[in-house]
């Protein structure tokens, strides 16, 4: 009995040496605590974060759940607004890139100590930086994907039409337009060579006149100048080069206001060539599986100096929550919940190279973990879309139908827009007065300029 008792005394003192020296490899426990996560987004399912989703948590000790809702694009902006004015909006939520200037007071910047300027540089591709970058370097969202315009053409029209490959400068594609398109003696286009010319049936027609802008050498608004004084001769020249495919006494004429809409009159065949956005892929495939079509890069006014435009949707972390807590011995402040949100989002849009740096947001305390997915990579395989990473782009050049994407994304603009929805309205309105006759190219352009300055200046 007396070594029994003896033995207990040793194994009681040893388990009361040992575990204070286990538990200084953990956390103390005022440094612990269990957060949720919320995002919001368009487009995607839930499954194609789940994979990402599921590792995070594996890792990351402080997160408890991560959801994922989906809405409907038509009313989602409402969504977004409303949510945020009452406080119970989402962690993380998806942006349009020309939302950005209107978001800037709602949205938190990225914590300096989780991600820098010179990281996020490294990661995506030029046009990321400039949407999202801040005059001081400050850091507003992080997108999976970017999307650029490229030229969808019905290869069964070229070919009877002579043409063996897609014009690569707007010369060519005017040339090829005059082969492609019939006219009979009423005026009436029963079949189109190209999509151009109007404002409201052909599918974002004003990211085309952007496009043609920045082709022509316009200085357009950014984050440094807001103020939108381009020369008015690149403007009207733009205007009237864009107008006159809907012309009916233009050599280029193969548009106007009575065609179908542009993809629905792509994918029937009627039409040889429109200017979109690789979203577009699908719904060409779904609703014309037969059709023979291929996808190049946008027409170049100049190959030395080739400019393409982007459109494309990034995360952000909200500034303003109402938080939920799920322990009140250990309350979760707003530097935490915004910390946790910006580290997540690293987590799935910057390459891992293997491991992730994961810190706790209390006492900043940073630990190594194994990763054993690259997130973002999970995600463009399940949605087929296009990277925003520069590593990711590189492995999707050379794809044959997503490469000309690829290839714009490095050469894409945008600029800036306080409210682009109004400026969009204001670029169709007078596209459509001077296809009316109502205004010249050069009236309509002088109103452009003083509209968007207004809108600009809010």
């Amino acid at each position: 009995m007396k070594k029994k008792f003896v033995k207990t005394i040793v194994i009681l003192l040893m388990f009361v040496l040992i575990v204070p020296l286990f538990s200084g490899c953990s956390e103390k426990s005022s440094n612990k605590y269990k957060i949720d996560l919320e995002i919001w987004g368009v487009f995607d399912d839930n499954t194609d974060f789940a994979e990402a989703i599921s590792e995070y948590r594996n890792i990351n000790p402080f997160i408890d759940k991560i959801t994922y809702k989906k809405f409907p694009v038509d009313g989602y902006k409402d969504e977004i607004i409303n949510a945020l004015a009452s406080g119970n909006g989402p962690d993380i939520f998806l942006i349009n890139n020309a939302w950005m200037p209107s978001y800037e007071d709602k949205v938190a910047l990225a914590p300096k100590y989780i991600l820098n300027e010179q990281a996020f540089r490294e990661n995506f591709i030029d046009i990321v930086a400039d949407d999202f970058i801040g005059k001081s370097g400050e850091i507003y969202g992080a997108p999976l994907s970017v999307d650029s315009l490229a030229l969808y053409y019905n290869k069964d029209l070229l070919n009877a039409s002579g043409i063996t490959a897609p014009p690569a400068t707007w010369s060519e594609l005017i040339e090829d337009t005059r082969k492609i398109t019939k006219v009979d003696e009423f005026g009436t286009i029963s079949q189109s060579g190209v999509a151009l010319g109007t404002a409201y049936n052909i599918n974002r027609s004003t990211d085309i006149l952007d496009l043609l802008m920045f082709q022509q050498g316009a200085q357009m608004p950014n984050k440094n100048n807001i103020s939108f004084k381009p020369d008015y001769n690149i403007g009207e020249k733009v205007i009237s080069f864009y107008t006159q495919f809907a012309r009916s006494s233009s050599p280029a004429y193969s548009w106007n206001k009575q065609m179908h809409y542009s993809i629905d009159a792509f994918y029937e065949g009627d039409l040889a060539m429109m200017l979109n956005y690789s979203w577009h892929i699908n719904t060409i495939k779904n609703k014309n599986a037969k059709l023979n079509f291929a996808i190049a890069p946008v027409p170049q006014i100049s190959k030395e100096n080739p400019v393409d435009y982007a459109n494309y949707w990034s995360f952000v972390v909200n500034k303003n929550k109402k938080i939920k807590q799920l322990d009140e011995k250990r309350p979760i402040t707003d530097e935490i919940r915004i910390g946790e949100s910006w580290q997540f989002l690293k987590f799935l849009t910057f390459k891992n190279d293997g491991k992730f740096l994961l810190m706790n947001m209390k006492s900043k305390k940073v630990k190594e973990y194994p990763v054993m997915l690259d997130p973002a990579g999970v995600y463009l395989k399940e949605t087929g879309k296009l990277a925003a990473r520069r590593d990711l782009i590189e492995k999707q050049k050379t794809d044959p139908v997503l490469g000309a994407f690829a290839y714009g994304n490095l050469i894409a603009k945008t600029w800036y827009k306080k409210d682009s929805s109004l400026i969009e309205t204001i670029w169709a309105k007078v596209i459509d007065d001077v296809n009316n006759g109502d205004i010249t190219p050069g009236q309509a352009f002088q109103l452009v300029v003083s509209r968007i300055s207004q809108v600009n200046r809010k």
